[in-house]
């Protein structure tokens, strides 16, 4: 720690504060904290105290105790001045103490008789503790002050993917973060204490604008038992709030079109196919799939805001506002059924507001409200691939979409005693999803695979009919939820004891897919076997001619649902000796999901998860630290498994070859039926199924086992590394089957008359657990079915582990410079990603492709999609004069697992109906990873800050360079190989999303 001091008492209180370090005295770090804590070492005398007053005007004195050890804990965010006195006269003092959020600063006091100078020590902002003696947990902080030095996207995701493992998402599910392995769906956020992920399907969550971040916590793993619900990783961030001075402050970010570059275009693969094999349509090879030529875009983000005191030391207020705009060109594939080019545009307007209210000393009272909208519209021009142009005017608008978010929590805190603290957070949120299509026609179909329309009937050029979407949500869609958290802590001696509850309620209405214009889409499609039937398990028999068929598919899915959470806990963080911390906790959960009847259809209840860590100071100064931590993580449902699950949904195809297409609607004519009528692989014919019978009365949640065991070190006095490893275990999951042939079969065998039993195409059960079901008897009541893993045909459970060698040097900000690196080698491997699925880009959480049937599941196992085996990461910034400011960040990764579909076996059969979507390429078994991986990539962020002297260093103008580099690598890429029997899909490995191209973000700030 850096001290400011005099000659005379410097290295007393130099002295005395290692003494407290070394004390490794609790600073009750929880995870998805909004509160900080002050601790240490003063003189064991009668009558001493000390005293901290904040700048958020809260006051709070404790006595020292016989040890001279002293706390205070639950303390606002802020900066603090600490003060210790002798018989209530002021000795000694420590200025501008800032606190970690959910961490414990150190402040420590030589003896009283040699402390007599009042200010003769002050602790710096930057003058924290190297190591982190009191923490058990794996996270990163990232304050407010190293956000405005770092180049950085303006997201709690860009943030959170500076932590040590974290790793960015398939593309398909939008921004957002996998850690330690886990699907991108296993996450959770927070605002100020409250659970903000998407209230849905849980696939990312909302975050505070930018410039309202105060700090931003991202956990990879050893929380404490106080919060559960995820077994990847948390998010969590607390807003700025006001203080006893008046703060404004302006800025202007501006992403000019004119210093993005292209991303690169897309062509066709051409590779050399394996004998007998042949491309689905032999003229596109090579050819130019999409055009991304001039596909820039550019952003200008407006941000205000004023804090200060609405009554000095009462009460105080902090408002801020986001108003950022997007606008881009894209051009959609050369296979749409009408390409243009759509001028879009993204609003994304945010509003914080937070109330602080200092009632007396020992009760606070906080409200905080947040607006977060995103809005999506566009015009789209008629687009020719022939001549490479596009139309004058406008020709339609793509689906527009607006999300609106609205959160309110209130929080109190009473300090009933200097040693027990109440904490009681409420909060609700509504959110609203609208999808339009504008103009769009309710006679008109939606056009798919054009490109695969019959050239004898078309002449070679595809008859388009202008409609570029279909999916759709009804106008009044949206969720609520609602939450409600009691915390209690006391201090006993050296125990450090918290009980609470955790109750979280969602509530989604009519959510789900919907179809646009006549109900339903044609798909164009050929095969290069025209005599072999197209899928014989539904009895979808051979096209013949040439080939050429046609799909009718209907895709229909809304419905409303709820779920409620509920977990209550125990946590002792107990100082057994002067250097040796444990934490000992214990949680409980119960999760019931409910179908559109409020009828529950999973109730989950006793799910104990013990938590267990230590931290071992082990030299007693704080300058090595080794520490470890065993833990269980559940995962809730969230709502949407009610979605194509215990709710009716219709998925169905109807077959059929045709001998003319209409010039106007561009629908098939003349049509012969292929199959018995419309089919559907997951029997979804539009029935809810009943609440009992959907899932098995003994199903498990999705949970997983963690270890970590790691160190810290201090290296001289301004440096600090460390290393630790993790091992995850994933111990059950939840997927859907779809295979209830095979309860069936095995009722028949044990003689069973099923006749009278309604069974289901499709339930959720656990992979590798032996489960028991419900089945409707049409003579009343129900039969029961004990299905184990060996019932449904499968040869193995669910598997997902994960293991890691994390390690970091690091300078902290020293007035001048900081830096740190952080490098990870890991792997992840098993047959479970998790909830999603990324290769397919299937976000159905919890009811996947994967485990609809055993023949699915054979040669699943291999590397998981959100693997990386090595990262390194480097961020730093330098204060070149007082004026100027350059920083850095780097962020270079191996590459994901490629994977490679097909047909099943060495046959190439279609057992199931699922087409080509089995673990085998070309007749050979492929697990995931087996068809190699995405190349490395290198991402270099440059930025330059420049505050001038005449302004008092408050107005301030940047330059941010992202992706200096311009490396455009593709990081995902289409892996069904075949569209039939020895016919390989045109976009087989193609890449699907890339590294965004160079960009330049400029801004100008003020901050009175």
């Amino acid at each position: 720690m850096n001290l400011r001091r005099n000659s005379k008492t410097g290295q007393l209180q130099r002295t005395a504060l290692a003494l407290a370090l070394g004390l490794g005295f609790s600073g009750l770090a929880f995870g998805q904290a909004t509160t900080g804590s002050i601790f240490g070492q003063a003189p064991a005398a009668s009558g001493e105290t000390v005293t901290v007053s904040g700048s958020t005007g809260i006051t709070r004195e404790v006595a020292v105790d016989s040890s001279g050890r002293y706390r205070i804990t639950n303390l606002p965010l802020g900066t603090y001045t600490v003060t210790l006195k002798k018989d209530g006269v002021a000795v000694d003092s420590r200025d501008n103490v800032n606190l970690v959020v959910g961490a414990g600063t150190a402040v420590s006091f030589a003896s009283a008789e040699n402390a007599q100078n009042l200010g003769a020590v002050t602790v710096q902002a930057n003058a924290l503790p190297v190591i982190d003696v009191s923490s058990v947990d794996s996270r990163t902080v990232i304050t407010a002050q190293e956000l405005a030095k770092l180049p950085l996207g303006r997201t709690a995701e860009s943030i959170a993917l500076l932590a040590p493992g974290a790793v960015a998402g398939n593309g398909a599910f939008g921004r957002t973060v996998s850690f330690g392995g886990a699907g991108v769906t296993e996450n959770a956020y927070y605002i100020n204490g409250f659970n903000t992920t998407d209230p849905l399907k849980a696939l990312g969550g909302v975050g505070l604008p930018y410039g309202s971040i105060d700090q931003q916590e991202t956990y990879t793993g050893g929380y404490s038992a106080m919060y559960g619900r995820s077994d990847g990783g948390v998010i969590s961030q607390v807003g700025k709030r006001g203080t006893n001075e008046w703060h404004f402050g302006a800025q202007v970010t501006w992403s000019p079109k004119s210093l993005a570059n292209d991303p690169e275009s897309i062509y066709y693969p051409n590779n050399q196919l394996p004998s007998g094999y042949v491309y689905n349509n032999p003229n596109l090879p090579g050819t130019i799939y999409r055009n991304r030529k001039n596909n820039t875009s550019w952003d200008t983000t407006y941000s205000v805001y004023a804090g200060g005191p609405l009554i000095r030391d009462r009460l105080y207020m902090f408002v801020s506002a986001e108003s950022e705009k997007q606008q881009g060109t894209s051009t959609s594939t050369s296979d749409a059924g009408a390409p243009a080019v759509n001028k879009y545009k993204y609003s994304l307007p945010k509003l914080y507001t937070k109330f602080d209210w200092n009632i007396n000393d020992s009760n606070i009272l906080e409200y905080t409200h947040i607006k977060s909208n995103t809005s999506y519209s566009g015009d789209l021009y008629s687009y020719s691939y022939a001549t490479g142009m596009h139309s004058a005017g406008i020709t339609g608008h793509p689906t527009s979409t607006k999300d609106a978010n609205r959160y309110d929590i209130a929080k109190y805190t009473g300090y009933i005693t200097d040693d027990l603290t109440l904490s009681v957070t409420y909060g609700k949120s509504k959110t609203e999803n609208y999808t339009v299509i504008p103009g769009l026609s309710a006679t008109l179909p939606f056009l798919s695979g054009v490109t695969n329309q019959n050239p004898a009937i078309t002449g070679g050029t595809p008859i388009r009919n202008g409609v570029t979407s279909y999916a759709t949500t009804t106008p009044d869609a949206g969720s609520k939820t609602r939450g409600l958290r009691a915390d209690l802590e006391y201090q006993l001696g050296d125990h450090h004891l918290a009980l609470g509850i955790d109750n979280q309620s969602y509530f989604a209405h009519n959510q789900g897919r919907d179809m646009g214009g006549p109900g339903y889409i044609w798909i164009y499609s050929k095969t290069g076997k025209p005599t072999r039937a197209i899928n014989p398990t539904l009895g979808v028999g051979a096209p013949g001619g040439n080939g050429y068929y046609v799909q009718k598919y209907i895709f229909k899915t809304t419905t409303s649902m709820s779920v409620k959470q509920k977990a209550f806990y125990l946590e002792d963080r107990w100082q057994i000796s002067d250097n040796v911390m444990l934490s000992l906790g214990v949680r409980n959960d119960h999760f019931t999901n409910y179908n559109s009847a409020a009828k529950p259809y999973v109730d989950q209840k006793n799910q104990w998860a013990p938590r267990l860590g230590a931290s071992w100071d082990v030299f007693g100064d704080s300058s090595f630290k080794v520490y470890g931590n065993l833990g269980r993580y559940f995962l809730a449902l969230p709502n949407s498994v009610a979605i194509r699950g215990a709710s009716a949904s219709t998925y169905t195809r109807e077959y059929s070859t045709y001998t003319g297409i209409d010039p106007v609607t561009g629908a098939p004519t003349g049509l012969t039926a292929l199959g018995p009528g419309p089919v559907s692989a997951n029997g979804e014919y539009g029935i809810a199924p009943d609440n009992k019978t959907f899932a098995p009365t003994d199903l498990k949640s999705q949970y997983q086992d963690e270890a970590i065991l790691g160190f810290d070190k201090t290296l001289g006095s301004d440096w600090a590394y460390g290393a630790k490893a993790t091992y995850r275990e994933l111990q059950s999951a939840i997927d859907d089957i779809c295979d209830g042939g095979k309860i069936e079969s095995k009722l028949i065998a044990q003689g069973v008359n099923t006749s009278t039993l309604d069974i289901h195409s499709c339930y959720i059960f656990n992979p590798g657990r032996t489960n028991n079901f419900l089945l409707n008897d049409s003579n009343g009541g129900y039969k029961s079915v004990q299905m184990s893993q060996a019932d449904w045909g499968f040869n193995q459970g669910a598997k997902r582990k994960y293991y890691a060698l994390d390690m970091y040097l690091e300078h902290p900000f020293n007035g001048k410079w900081q830096a740190r690196v952080d490098y990870t080698f890991s792997r992840s491997w098993g047959n479970t990603e998790g909830q999603v699925r990324s290769d397919l880009g299937q976000d159905d959480v919890s009811k996947t492709e994967d485990w609809d049937a055993a023949e699915l599941m054979i040669a699943s196992g291999g590397l998981m999609a959100n693997n990386r085996r090595h990262q390194l990461k480097i961020r730093g910034s330098y204060q070149i004069t007082p004026e100027w400011l350059v920083s850095a960040a780097a962020r270079i990764q191996s590459g994901t697992p490629k994977n490679c579909l097909g047909y099943f076996g060495p046959n190439q059969t279609d057992p199931i109906g699922y087409g080509g979507d089995y673990h085998f390429c070309f007749g050979k078994a492929s697990g995931p990873g087996a068809a190699g991986n995405t190349p490395w990539t290198e991402k270099v962020d440059l930025a330059v800050t420049y505050r001038p002297a005449f302004a008092d260093h408050k107005l301030g103008f940047s330059l941010n360079a992202f992706n200096v580099l311009n490396q455009r690598r593709v990081t995902n890429t289409v892996p069904r190989s075949q569209t039939n029997v020895g016919t390989v899909s045109n976009t087989y490995g193609i890449g699907t999303y890339f590294q965004e191209p160079r960009y330049v973000r400029l801004s100008m700030t003020y901050d009175y």
